[in-house]
Order: C-alpha cells, then structure tokens, then sequence
C-alpha cells in the first residue's frame, strides 16, 4: 500500500469500526419499539437493561478491533474535526427535529419526518468532515435524508418510524464501513503489528 494511502486509511480507522453501528442501530429501534409501548418494552427499566446489554455488546467488537487491527489515535486535526461535525449534529438533529414538525408555534409543521430527515443529514455531515463521504455513505444517509423530507408524513407523530429507519441505517452503514476497513487494512497478524497503536 503506498505511504499516503497508508496515512489517509489510518487517520480515517477510527472512524471506520462499523460493527459498533450495530449495537447504536439496535438502540434506535428498541428506543421505537419502547415508545410505541410494545410488549415489555413499554416499562423504562427493560429499556435501560436492553441499553446496558447493547453497550456491553461494544466492548468484545472493541476487542475484536484491536486484536485484529491495532489501534490508532487520530491526530488532534483529526479529533478537532470530530468534535466540530458532533456539535453540528446536535444542532442540525435538534434544531431541524423541532423546526420540521413540532408542536410549537414557530415550527414549519411539514408533512415530513424529521428524526429522518435529521438523522441522515446530520450523519452525512459528519461523513463529510470527518472522514470524507464515500458512495455508500451517500446512497445511505442521503436515501434517508430523502425519504425523511418526503411530503407523505401526514397525520400522527412519525418520530418512531423514523427512529426505525435510522437504526436501519446506521447498521447497514456500519457493516459497508467495516468491510471497507478490511478492504483497505489486513488484519495485524499479516502485517505483523500485534496490537500497535499508531498516532495519525
């Protein structure tokens, strides 16, 4: 692999541990199924004991993830820009969740998801300025973006579909950015970087 593949691929690792998407997806969905008070999920504590097995989920792919790949430390530049693309996330996913459809007097009250919408706009953000956008972050977080906006959300609070739709998402991006994490890295025991950690 030449050096400057090399040095982007790495500053871009941290970023590209998709199967913890899996586990975040999970969430979303459980957090609808909650909120529509399906079977057991409608009582808060199994929702708090399905979070804490979900979060317990990450530390054996975290594992995983160093075993087989090492572990890297983006650079500040790097983490400056995390956090930048975190604080337009919470802006756009709050901001745009209660100007889209709201209660409130001052929202637009469109006929549109806005967890969707929210979701998919912010996550191609953050795509954008942290990692750079790759076709399937596009195809993903740009569909639900799409789907979010469409004027077919009329009548009761589609908060929960959308909640749905971004768990989805999130998962089936994960397992792309995971398998373009091994598309671009071999495992350490062939490059024979047994648990390095490398700065970026």
């Amino acid at each position: 692999m030449e050096r400057k593949k090399l040095e982007s691929a790495a500053a871009n690792y941290s970023y590209l541990r998709g199967l913890f998407s899996i586990p975040l997806g999970s969430l979303c969905i459980v957090a609808a199924l909650g909120n529509w008070g399906l079977g057991p999920l409608r009582h808060a504590w199994i929702f708090i004991a399905a979070a804490l097995v979900l979060g317990a989920a990450c530390l054996p792919i975290n594992r995983y993830y160093n075993e087989h790949y090492g572990r890297v430390t983006p650079s500040t530049r790097q983490q400056s820009r995390a956090f930048v693309a975190t604080i337009i996330a919470v802006a756009v996913m709050v901001g745009g969740s209660f100007l889209l459809r709201s209660r409130a007097s001052w929202s637009l009250d469109l006929p549109v998801n806005p967890i969707a919408a929210s979701f998919g706009l912010l996550m191609l953000a953050y795509y954008a300025i942290v990692v750079g956008l790759r076709t399937h972050h596009v195809v993903i977080w740009g569909g639900l973006l799409v789907a979010g906006l469409l004027p077919v959300w009329s009548g009761a609070d589609p908060s929960n579909i959308g909640l749905v739709l971004a768990g989805v998402a999130a998962m089936t991006n994960g397992i792309l950015d995971h398998r373009l994490l091994v598309r671009t890295f071999e495992p350490s025991k062939d490059l024979g970087v047994e648990n390095s950690d490398a700065g970026t």
